[in-house]
């Protein structure tokens, strides 16, 4: 099939090269022209482990292509995806469509034969209604369906996540829409992935409901971590009791210092506002919001906890600053809070991440970037482990100590042992044990 994917972010440089390996032809579409020389010379802006190789190998056959310009790639297409940015809007918390909207009215002064318009960029309920409108208002005789087809993209796992999914979901009114997203996802149905074909408005709030639930069950554990650490208890083992559970499962159930990143941060807030506006508020969501925003600005006290109340004149050591492994995201990272935190507390900053400095450099100011852990850890009073990378879980604990003026850890994903880490002579400290 002939598609059309409208931008080049995450979700649609990642959609686009999954749907080229399927087989399809693909051609992705952006208006950052700097952009789009950058992927016809072969370079990749996002971190995404695979990625360059599929888009590489995807160019090569020939089913893979772009472009920045829509108006002519969209007469020949069967499907056209648009996958802009939804950001959280300033001042009240929904999703900003503008980019949506703007891009489906583009759309429809070029679209020729019947085509499937799938909105695949996170969006409220009823946004695929005002879509419609906006492609029959730019063109009457259009001949078109709208349908939804959300993204449930792990970044660090997201082509694995693309080609072995859970589930796709698709919200689509018609039949004649519903067998043009059947044959876009043919290559699924060897793994017999589960297609929940469903109404437009039902698809969008699949996938809120989705991130708020997974964001409900992080701040849980982290509640829960809290609590483990007033009465003695270990939350990894918590998490371990209660995750065997079936009804309850043992993903997402990591106590550390409140999730980030591009989905649930925003995710959350627009559900919360949507659900305000239909006069149907969803308070456990909202006090998740809450909790979190205060749990990520809270992780800077427990390293001045752990200097003894006072960090003037001390060097700080952090690892990691993405707001997860295998992502050079930046977006609502811990980090964001817990540094500047304790810059105000007087420390010095020296940071190391695998693959989030160049952007983080943009967004923190008055911070050492340096080259590896172990220069990071040089001359620090203290480490404090932000983001579980790999490169951080088996770190030679006696050539640390060397390096440090004094061996304070703040391991705020958990991924010491606190028994290993006393007997190493660490004044080590930890999530919930």
């Amino acid at each position: 099939m002939r598609v059309v994917m409208v931008g080049t972010g995450y979700v649609g440089l990642v959609s686009g090269a999954c749907f080229a390996d399927f087989g399809h032809d693909v051609i992705c579409v952006d208006k950052d022209a700097d952009k789009v020389k950058m992927l016809l010379d072969g370079e990749i802006p996002i971190y995404e482990p695979g990625l360059d190789q599929l888009v590489a190998e995807n160019m090569k056959a020939g089913r893979l292509a772009f472009t920045t310009d829509l108006q002519s790639s969209v007469p020949d297409a069967d499907a056209v995806f648009i996958a802009v940015g939804t950001p959280s809007r300033r001042g009240d918390g929904h999703a900003d469509l503008s980019y949506v909207y703007a891009a489906a009215e583009e759309i429809a002064h070029s679209l020729k034969d019947y085509t499937v318009i799938v909105t695949k960029s996170t969006v409220p309920v009823g946004t695929g209604s005002e879509v419609e409108a906006i492609i029959k208002k730019a063109k009457p005789d259009a001949d078109f369906d709208v349908a939804s087809n959300p993204e449930f993209l792990r970044e660090g796992a997201a082509i694995s996540d693309f080609k072995r999914p859970d589930r796709v979901v698709v919200g689509a009114e018609k039949e004649r829409a519903q067998e043009v997203m059947r044959e876009l996802y043919r290559p699924l149905f060897i793994h017999e992935t589960p297609i929940v074909f469903t109404n437009r408005s039902t698809s969008e709030l699949i996938k809120y409901a989705a991130n708020a639930f997974l964001a409900t069950k992080i701040t849980f554990i982290n509640e829960m971590a809290d609590l483990c650490e007033k009465v003695g208890a270990d939350v990894q083992e918590v998490a371990r009791g209660i995750g065997l559970d079936g009804r309850i499962g043992s993903k997402f159930l990591h106590a550390g210092p409140g999730y980030g990143g591009s989905c649930f941060p925003k995710d959350t807030l627009a559900l919360t506002r949507t659900a305000q506006q239909a006069g149907a508020p969803s308070r456990i969501v909202e006090a998740v919001v809450k909790i979190n925003d205060e749990r990520k600005k809270a992780m800077a006290q427990r390293v001045v906890d752990a200097c003894d109340g006072s960090l003037k004149g001390k060097t700080v050591a952090a690892l990691g600053l993405t707001f997860k492994p295998n992502t050079d995201d930046m977006r609502d990272a811990p980090s964001l809070d817990i540094i500047p935190a304790l810059q105000a507390e007087g420390a010095t900053i020296k940071a190391f991440d695998p693959a989030g400095m160049e952007e983080c450099a943009e967004l923190l100011k008055g911070v050492e970037f340096c080259d590896g852990p172990y220069d990071t850890l040089k001359d620090a009073d203290v480490v404090v482990i932000i983001t579980e990378w790999d490169v951080f879980r088996a770190l030679d604990l006696a050539r640390i100590k060397s390096l440090m003026k004094s061996p304070v850890m703040v391991d705020l994903r958990n991924i010491y042992r606190p028994s290993v880490m006393e007997d190493s002579g660490f004044k080590y400290h930890s999530i919930g044990r």
